[in-house]
């Protein structure tokens, strides 16, 4: 970790987890949706926050897109995008009915375990699906099939189960939750069920990984650890749990005025990181306001560097792959020497 020079009295250290902020999936739904506005003008629909951040839905909407949670809303013929969320079968048939010309911004990993469900289905299996109930990307999940399909939230969920045949029986993940509160509802279902067939790789996604991962790194260097992300980002409300399991207090941040300065008074070390889809600029914002608050000493954090990337849809023009740092702005031990 690099810094700069010692805290003076009654100031604080401020560390910037790594890696933080938006993933390749993040990158790839947002790039779908500005490209889709150059291309063919606004409005463009998009269903459901193509992220749940509300900065980025707010400067989305201001160049035109426009967000439905009902396709009836949208004129014949539109243009309309799918949230990084994925949506059920029953919402890519409406679309169809409707005369809509789709693009799918469902990140790539949430497809993947879409295809998993359906292959399971077919082969009869009864499935399980491990997530939060009312999620966007669980009601999509779960869409990819009429029947034989359950969610489980708790280990308290996994005694209650009622299945038909265990010998038959397998479980899929949503991709943004807790890696240990995953694994120990995995554990109690191999438990109960010893036989139950499991994904070839995880389905939690690479990026909640490191984001977590990163956490569980810093959240024992700090007194306090400050999260930004929106209060419906799944990914984002999970690093604050994380946090705060490696008996850390946390908060929850949408941006710099949400944060209270009484909160870094007397403060030794200060975290920061961002859920994947909070943008950077959110968290330079922050960690400039900070200094205004005492933090006079600012580190990068040694971590994971992410170079996935993902294709985007036939018909959207470019060379069809962004990589995760490409829609960022400058680093943050870039952005960050002037502080202090």
């Amino acid at each position: 970790m690099s810094s700069s020079a010692g805290p003076s009295a009654g100031s604080f250290e401020l560390v910037l987890a790594q890696p933080r902020g938006f993933c390749a999936g993040v990158d790839r739904a947002i790039d779908i949706v500005e490209r889709a506005l150059a291309q063919f003008g606004a409005p463009i629909y998009v269903r459901h926050e193509i992220v749940h951040n509300r900065h980025v839905v707010a400067s989305l909407q201001e160049r035109g897109a426009v967000f439905v949670e009902d396709l009836r809303v949208v004129p014949g013929g539109s243009t309309v995008v799918f949230s990084a969320h994925g949506v059920s079968r029953a919402v890519r048939q409406e679309a169809a009915q409707l005369g809509l010309h789709v693009f799918d911004a469902t990140c790539p990993l949430v497809t993947k375990v879409h295809v998993e469900v359906s292959k399971l289905r077919r082969e009869g299996f009864e499935l399980l699906m491990i997530g939060h109930a009312g999620h966007p990307e669980v009601e999509g999940t779960m869409g990819q099939s009429d029947t034989g399909i359950h969610l489980v939230e708790s280990i308290d969920d996994v005694e209650r189960l009622s299945v038909v045949d265990p010998e038959r029986l397998a479980y899929v993940t949503q991709t943004t939750l807790s890696v240990d509160d995953c694994a120990e509802i995995v554990a109690a279902l191999r438990r109960r069920f010893p036989r139950i067939a499991e994904p070839k790789k995880q389905d939690i996604c690479y990026a909640t990984q490191n984001r977590q991962d990163a956490v569980k790194f810093m959240a024992p260097k700090c007194d306090l650890v400050l999260v930004v992300g929106s209060a419906n980002s799944s990914n984002s409300n999970r690093l604050r749990e994380v946090a705060e399991k490696m008996g850390c207090e946390a908060k929850l941040v949408e941006n710099l005025q949400a944060v209270d300065p009484q909160w870094v008074k007397g403060r030794r070390r200060v975290g920061v990181t961002a859920g994947a889809s909070a943008p950077e600029s959110l968290v330079q914002e922050l960690v400039h306001g900070l200094g205004q608050l005492g933090a006079s000493r600012v580190s990068v954090l040694d971590g994971v560097t992410e170079t996935v990337s993902f294709p985007l849809p036939k018909g959207l023009g470019g060379s069809g792959n962004r990589s995760r740092g490409s829609l960022q702005e400058p680093t943050a031990g870039d952005a960050l020497r002037d502080v202090g």
